[in-house]
């Protein structure tokens, strides 16, 4: 005979000596943020743009879904009727989702803030955002009378350009806080404007069946036909909201995987996101975190009648009391509860404790994972959980045959109790005859499961139940944090200039909404380019009787200016064996100066590289290239040549050295190069008491196909984004040794990433007539690295990069 759970207890914890549950409790918190108006919350303004792009766009989703696009768009027989726009507050053309004509009367919009409109104003629109009217097209990106209609396409970029400049924001001013502010401002936004447009439309709709009231309709048939689309749309209320919520939440999903993420990694690294783990939830668009269909498509359906024994509560508490049987938390403690629901929050535990299901018995760790197992299913069976559990999955396939006809509960019921499957029979019965065969089938398997299967399903429905359980405590968190924030609508301007003047006010706009400003420079990048050889080149191509000018501009100068409008690049100097170009950062913005300026140079060595093949093919001599690359904190000073500007800057006479190449360096290095890794060294050959105090001046330097940057530069493209550090053990010009690298990605912009390695170096002391190491000295020289095998060596060792 099976022992029962009671009996079973001390058995359990027996088989659950060495288990390693994780805990998890949600949280979000943000700090370092000034408080608004009220001293209570923190007062956002969100770009009105994108704010009026969206309540179009959810009018429109909630119409598509609700299955009322006809009642909500004008017709010829609306005209035909005489119907006056003005009257009904909808102007012709206008679509859901556009302000109704001032005057208009409409009901006011509850459960979000609410600030009554100034005296004097027209009534407030039911937005659901703070009681704001929709922003004017002005406002909205467009001069004329009626807004741009939104296109899916225009509210994704839209979102996609605001929470861009939120991480550059966040990064300039080294708060992450900042942008996680502005995500749950879009989300609180998002869900207001769901329960608002709802609002808005079902007035649109009601003003429409106006027009078939009274003797004057033509068109009585079409009338009912509306009536009864409008009578189905309030009544699917719970459901088109689901539909227009998962919508809304696949399309930040694809933002945030298609560029957030990757940015966000690029700026503040890898720990950065937890927080925003629990902002990509599905439960985010529901009303309270509870909703049948969702639950039976991604979790697991749980009973929501008040006479249903599978309630979340009770089967939440039945979980934590198999885990309390387990031992794992000692008894007594303090935090005893809060340590058994952290651990709810897990689905990985399902794993740890019975392999989800599927344990190994061949194994001494597969026998105690079947003990639980069987622990779990004894207690679903004593608290007469069990055919619930079965049912609940048993019932998703029929949800799309008999749902919204049978309610979900009643269809789940329906699988386990005889007098509910009588009723759902009766009904479908009245409601045109619809085949219960579904339904019967699905009874069979449930009464048919025995032991192992009934088991398995047990395992899946522990680990479904986890991961609801951890969604629905990151739901909770996410609305604590969300209480916390007021979204200020464009309306209440009084508010936002309150909040303003006051310096209270958290702004996230959109590039062109924002200020133009002086764009006033305040630091600048060089990039020198040092092309050797040319003089040989030019000299064998006159030779064969081609034209050396055309050559060069079409193998190199005609690529070079290609890439500069894609890197916001500046030429400064060019002539036959040099060019000198310049990125400039300019006050309120979010640079990536230094990085953008090392992935243009690395383009450059790859046109030269695809140079080199070609000329080696025709026989031509290839060009030797070297890249120096100085940031200067400042911006650079001119000298007026007529109308002719010549920049002056540190910075050019500092990257014309590091993108030079000594000739005894190049004499000794160039034999081994095709296998060296690095493409720059540094070496030292006097004393530095020898050297006038200018040591950098008598520097040996190395630098052929290679990109040498100051360690300014280096300092800043650690402040731009997140580098990490690695010391790998790797071949030099010597032997292997320690090379210390700095990996990271860097944002160009329209979701475009591109790995870095930087290498760091230290000069060595070598003798200068045979290059042998006297000795290591402490001066740092830093390179931008070129070499794809190593990329490709850091990427199998380090996935990360």
């Amino acid at each position: 005979m099976a022992l029962s759970f009671l009996q079973r207890g001390g058995n359990l914890a027996e088989s659950a000596k060495g288990l390693q549950l994780a805990q998890y409790v949600p949280e979000l918190v943000l700090e370092g943020l000034q408080t608004g108006v009220d001293n209570v919350r923190t007062d956002v303004y969100l770009s009105p743009k994108l704010v009026d792009i969206t309540r179009q766009h959810i009018a429109k989703l909630l119409a598509k879904y609700g299955d009322v696009e006809d009642l909500v768009r004008e017709d010829a027989f609306s005209l035909a009727m005489g119907q006056n726009p003005a009257a009904t507050g909808v102007s012709r053309g206008t679509f859901i989702g556009a302000p109704p004509v001032p005057g208009a009367t409409a009901p006011r919009p509850t459960g979000f803030i609410g600030t009554a409109p100034p005296t004097g104003t027209p009534a407030a629109r039911p937005t659901g955002f703070i009681g704001a009217p929709q922003v004017n097209a002005a406002v909205a990106g467009g001069r004329g009378t009626s807004p741009v209609k939104a296109e899916p396409a225009d509210f994704k970029k839209l979102m996609a350009d605001l929470l861009t400049g939120s991480l550059n924001r966040a990064k300039t001013e080294n708060n992450i806080n900042l942008d996680l502010l502005t995500r749950l401002a879009v989300i609180k936004m998002l869900r207001a404007e769901m329960t608002g447009q709802f609002s808005t439309l079902l007035e649109k709709c009601r003003t429409k069946l106006k027009g078939y009231d009274g003797p004057r309709s033509i068109n009585a048939h079409k009338g009912i036909e509306l009536r009864e689309k409008f009578s189905q749309f309030q009544i699917n209320k719970k459901i088109v909201l689901r539909k227009v919520g998962q919508e809304l939440f696949a399309t930040l999903r694809e933002v945030e995987k298609e560029s957030l993420s990757k940015m966000r990694r690029s700026l503040f690294g890898e720990d950065a996101n937890a927080s925003y783990e629990l902002l990509l939830n599905r439960l985010l668009f529901t009303d309270d975190g509870k909703d049948d269909y969702l639950n039976a498509e991604q979790y697991v359906m749980l009973g929501n009648f008040e006479r249903d024994p599978d309630r979340f509560p009770r089967m939440q508490e039945t979980a934590a009391t198999f885990i309390k049987s387990l031992g794992v938390v000692p008894a007594g403690q303090a935090d005893e509860e809060r340590q058994i629901d952290a651990m709810l929050s897990v689905a990985d535990n399902t794993h740890e404790l019975f392999a989800g299901g599927t344990p190994d018995e061949g194994t001494p760790k597969g026998k105690n994972q079947k003990a639980l197992l069987d622990g779990w299913v004894d207690l679903l069976e004593k608290e007469s959980l069990i055919d619930h559990v079965l049912a609940s999955y048993e019932a998703v396939p029929l949800l799309a045959q008999y749902s919204p006809l049978i309610n979900p509960q009643q269809l789940k019921n329906s699988l386990i109790n005889k007098a509910e499957r009588e009723r759902v029979t009766a009904l479908l019965e009245e409601r045109g005859k619809i085949s219960p065969d579904g339904i019967n089938n699905a009874v069979k398997k449930v009464e048919g499961m025995k032991g192992g299967e009934r088991a398995k399903v047990a395992g899946r429905y522990f680990s479904d139940f986890l991961r609801y359980h951890r969604d629905l405590r990151r739901f909770e968190a996410v609305l604590s944090a969300m209480d916390g924030i007021n979204v200020i609508g464009s309306a209440n301007e009084k508010l936002r200039e309150l909040s303003a003047i006051n310096n209270t006010l958290y702004e996230f706009l959109l590039a062109e909404e924002q200020k133009a400003g002086d764009a006033t420079v305040v630091d600048h990048i060089i990039l020198k380019a040092d092309i050797r050889d040319s003089t040989t080149l030019t000299k064998t191509l006159f030779e064969r009787g081609l034209n050396p000018a055309s050559y060069f501009s079409l193998n190199f100068f005609d690529p070079v200016n290609k890439l500069l409008p894609k890197y916001d690049a500046t030429k400064v100097f060019i002539e036959g064996d040099a060019l000198i170009l310049a990125l400039f950062e300019r006050e309120g913005e979010q640079g990536f100066g230094v990085g953008k300026t090392c992935m243009l140079a690395k383009e450059m060595v790859t046109i030269v590289r695809g140079y080199n093949e070609q000329s080696t093919k025709q026989g031509l001599p290839t060009l030797e290239l070297g890249l120096g690359i100085c940031f200067q904190e400042s911006a650079p000073m001119y000298l007026m040549d007529g109308s002719h500007r010549i920049m002056i800057s540190k910075a050019l006479n500092e990257s014309d050295r590091l993108s030079g190449c000594s000739k005894g360096a190049r004499k000794y290095l160039a034999a081994g190069q095709a296998k060296n890794l690095f493409n720059v060294y540094n070496f030292q050959t006097v004393e530095d008491a020898d050297t006038g105090g200018i040591p950098d001046e008598f520097l040996v330097r190395y630098n052929i196909g290679g990109i040498h940057i100051n360690a300014l530069a280096f300092q800043k493209l650690q402040k731009e984004i997140a580098l990490k550090e690695h010391l790998v053990e790797l071949p030099t010009i010597w032997s292997k040794e320690q090379v210390r690298l700095f990996t990271g990605v860097v944002p160009l912009g329209q979701g475009i990433f591109h790995k870095i390695i930087v290498r760091e170096g230290l000069t060595a002391f070598v003798d200068l007539k045979d290059f042998s190491l006297k000795r290591w000295t402490e001066k740092k020289y830093y390179e931008v690295c070129v070499n794809e095998a190593l990329y490709k060596h850091m990427e199998k060792e380090f996935p990360v990069v």
